[in-house]
């Protein structure tokens, strides 16, 4: 097929010439989604699905990555069934997980170092979730974990499973975590006095907690940055 124009192609097959001729970066969102896919309708090539796709969730492929596959499939975008719905939701978790994994530290010696990673896994929840990152002596990550859910507005967090968990892990240091899907990261006198209550009752067992950090896709907020610790 060398030398072959892309043209002579079927529709559904020229976003796949296209990246091997130009590489992935020349390829619109609609035309890798449509790789993803593999084909269109008969009425509709494998671009016009996504591009339709894309288009009723305003082009916005953080929001996206948010939907759930029944959340896709109820778009009813002709074209998007459960299994290409399963496809799309599996490349964009992909594409999450490898940012987290290249934010990834395993020794924390700043917020950022934390921040970043955490944010990369949280910050496309549309539900808050509560985060412990548990480290030794050497700030060296042992564990993070998923503590508690909640709904959309808030989620609580239990202090004695924190340091249950802290002692399970032999942690010195704590970082909690938790994300704000509402976008905000500014940090509600909730969340202020949780983070009271908690490095209270870790003091008694010799367990510092190093930072609370809240993410959201707008950025983070630390805490110990803000001298609020």
């Amino acid at each position: 097929m060398q030398g072959t124009s892309i043209k002579h192609w079927s529709e559904d097959d020229r976003p796949r010439e296209k990246m091997l001729l130009k590489g992935t970066d020349a390829l619109s969102n609609a035309e890798l989604l449509a790789i993803i896919i593999n084909n269109g309708t008969r009425e509709k090539s494998a671009v016009d699905v996504t591009k339709e796709l894309l288009a009723a969730v305003g082009n916005d492929l953080h929001r996206l990555g948010r939907l759930s596959v029944k959340e896709i499939v109820k778009l009813k975008v002709k074209g998007i069934g459960e299994a290409k719905a399963v496809a799309i939701a599996a490349a964009l978790e992909v594409g999450i997980r490898r940012e987290a994994a290249d934010n990834k530290k395993d020794v924390v010696l700043n917020s950022k170092d934390i921040a970043e990673f955490l944010r990369a896994k949280l910050k496309y929840m549309k539900r808050e979730v509560f985060v412990v990152v548990f480290l030794n002596r050497a700030n060296k990550i042992m564990h993070h974990e998923i503590i508690s859910e909640g709904g959309i507005t808030g989620t609580v967090a239990d202090p004695r499973i924190i340091l249950k968990k802290a002692l399970e892990h032999d942690a010195v240091n704590i970082i909690l975590c938790h994300n704000h899907p509402s976008g905000s990261i500014k940090p509600s006198r909730q969340d202020e006095e949780l983070t009271q209550k908690i490095k209270e009752a870790a003091r008694y067992l010799d367990i510092k907690v190093m930072d609370h950090i809240i993410v959201s896709e707008e950025g983070y907020y630390s805490f110990a940055d803000e001298g609020m610790l």
